[in-house]
């Protein structure tokens, strides 16, 4: 197939046609040309938007899928459908799954029904078997099957030398390790940031400081061990300087923020509305503002959707005992558009993330893989049910005023549309 995109901005910094607008021939999945303008044949496939934006294509490194076990909430079929059009070309699934995804089964599972998607599936495999915390997984059996990293899904490792272990061991093969940044004990039954609003509201806190022991535990594990460490979904002031100084320590340590995290703010929680019921939870406007400069800065690495599927059953009911996650592959791009420049959501987004889990970067030059996201950062609107695509509903974002719009995506000789243009 022969593809061309007309008037297509290129947003990459790695890519010597940055900032300029081209048309750019793609034939049999490859960039053929690069050119101010190319004339198109009648055999061409033709990608023309308003305002079209070009950038490589966006990884989210912490995805839900609920198959297998969960089909209720999203199959991996669909869901990879859900983000093609939302604009990812590759995605990390955790290992939640039912069962969990701990042996190279269910990370050979998952790759194999991926298989000629647009959008690339990349395993995280569980840390720990059943990820109840106590035994490690065949990190290395899963490794060579495929699997990108390893993490027990929203559940911490409480045993420390479980954790020094896996940080070791993992060295043998080059393993990158994922430790959620939770102190259940300090946490006990919280649900919501501890704060004023929690207070006000009479909901149970989760403090800042279960979050920051954590890390901070993990950071002086990951100095005694070595190794290759990546803390998901930070979100509060003192974890971004936490992971600041043990950077500057040397020590070989990335981290991740969710995009609601980064854009909302526990004053959400006054309808007591379980859609924005999250973990870690939401903050406040100082913890956004210092996680934004921890993006702007470099010290954060990683912007993940965190998207996490959950069924009508288990979110619209009290809020206290709703389940844990919102959606977020559909919302991801417009929410982050009103708060960071293109530039910066490029590297969080796609060149970042693909580094630290050791996936393929396909920078946009001729003869490189065609690999885009395709978007435009343009017009404001009110995120509303009907932007939804996911088969589950949770959207955080439903009433929140977004910029920009997604128009699909480009990868293994495959084009996805956000809708049938």
């Amino acid at each position: 197939m022969t593809t061309l995109l007309k008037s297509a901005k290129i947003v990459d910094i790695s890519s010597p046609f940055h900032n300029q607008t081209k048309d750019i021939l793609i034939v049999n999945g490859v960039i053929s040309k690069i050119e101010n303008q190319i004339v198109s044949n009648e055999n061409y496939q033709i990608i023309k938007f308003d305002d079209l934006h070009v950038s490589t294509g966006w990884f989210d490194t912490s995805t839900s899928i609920g198959e297998p076990g969960y089909e209720e909430r999203e199959t991996l079929n669909h869901g990879l459908n859900v983000a093609a059009k939302s604009g990812f070309t590759s995605i990390a699934v955790n290992p939640n799954s039912n069962p969990i995804a701990d042996n190279k089964t269910f990370v050979e599972f998952l790759i194999n029904k991926a298989n000629g998607s647009t959008t690339d599936v990349f395993p995280i495999g569980a840390l720990t078997q059943k990820s109840e915390g106590l035994e490690i997984a065949e990190l290395f059996d899963m490794q060579q099957s495929g699997a990108i990293a390893f993490g027990d899904y929203k559940k911490p490792i409480s045993n420390d030398n479980l954790l020094k272990i896996a940080l070791l061991y993992a060295q043998n093969f080059n393993g990158l390790i994922l430790s959620f940044p939770k102190n259940n004990a300090i946490a006990g039954e919280g649900v919501a940031n501890e704060g004023m609003n929690s207070t006000i509201l009479g909901l149970k806190g989760i403090p800042s400081l279960a979050e920051e022991l954590q890390i901070a535990r993990d950071i002086f594990l990951l100095e005694y061990t070595g190794g290759k460490l990546h803390i998901p979904t930070i979100s509060t002031a003192k974890s971004v300087q936490l992971i600041k100084k043990a950077k500057e320590q040397g020590l070989d340590i990335t981290c991740s923020t969710s995009v609601h995290n980064l854009s909302l703010t526990d004053n959400e929680l006054h309808e007591f509305d379980a859609l924005k019921k999250v973990n870690p939870p939401l903050r406040t406007k100082e913890d956004c503002s210092a996680l934004i400069q921890g993006v702007k800065s470099g010290v954060i690495d990683i912007i993940t959707t965190d998207h996490d599927p959950i069924d009508i059953e288990h979110k619209k009911v009290e809020f206290s005992v709703a389940k844990d996650g919102t959606i977020g592959f559909e919302s991801a791009f417009s929410s982050l558009n009103t708060i960071i420049d293109l530039e910066t959501i490029q590297k969080c987004l796609s060149i970042n993330p693909r580094k630290r889990f050791g996936v393929q970067f396909d920078s946009i030059k001729e003869n490189n893989k065609a690999n885009f996201s395709l978007f435009s950062p343009k017009d404001e609107y009110i995120f509303s049910e009907k932007n939804i695509l996911s088969t589950s509903k949770n959207s955080i974002f439903l009433g929140v005023k977004l910029k920009g719009k997604v128009y699909g995506s480009y990868n293994n000789n495959k084009l996805t549309l956000a809708q049938n243009e």
